[in-house]
């Protein structure tokens, strides 16, 4: 019998274990931002190296994952509370989403950031490899990526970080 094989390898358990592999292997990212354009729905496009003066909170997602959509309250939440200071929330869907559906989503929640579409899986490369949603980046106003998140971030650290990047140039 196989570790993978009991009862007791509960997917929470099984996270935390990829989770960990994942951290031991290195942090497997970019200290900037890659110099990637992608198109939002709305008709425009963000270059992620260009941070045009905001801090930027990146949210790699998908139509798929019941913890991306639990957390896209979450995510609206932040982008109301900070974004009149300079914080751009972008939620990018993976490749495996279907454009209909995601543009279907964003409409129907009324998503109040931009969002867009990694149709090869360029930019979740560009970004180390993005291999589990939700994962996050923060981004400074420099362009430099100050955090990674795989899974849901703790609201209260990822605020006070928002804030400590936003204080830096007000």
């Amino acid at each position: 019998m196989t570790i993978m094989s009991r009862k007791w390898m509960s997917p929470i358990v099984l996270a935390a274990l990829l989770a960990l592999v994942f951290a031991l292997r290195g942090n497997g990212f970019p200290e900037h931002a890659p110099a990637m354009q992608v198109a939002m729905l709305d008709g425009g496009q963000v270059d992620f190296a260009q941070p045009q003066g905001n801090v930027r909170l990146l949210n790699f997602w998908s139509t798929s994952c019941a913890p991306c959509i639990r957390g896209m309250p979450a995510l609206a939440a932040t982008h109301e509370r900070y974004h009149a200071r300079g914080l751009d929330v972008v939620a990018v869907a993976m490749s495996y989403d279907a454009p209909d559906q995601v543009q279907a989503f964003a409409r129907r929640e009324a998503l109040p950031f931009r969002v867009g579409f990694d149709p090869v899986g360029a930019l979740a490369r560009s970004f180390g490899g993005v291999n589990a949603t939700p994962t996050s980046y923060l981004i400074d106003r420099q362009g430099r990526i100050v955090k990674r998140y795989i899974g849901a971030p703790d609201r209260t650290t990822l605020d006070a970080l928002i804030e400590d990047l936003l204080s830096a140039a007000d």
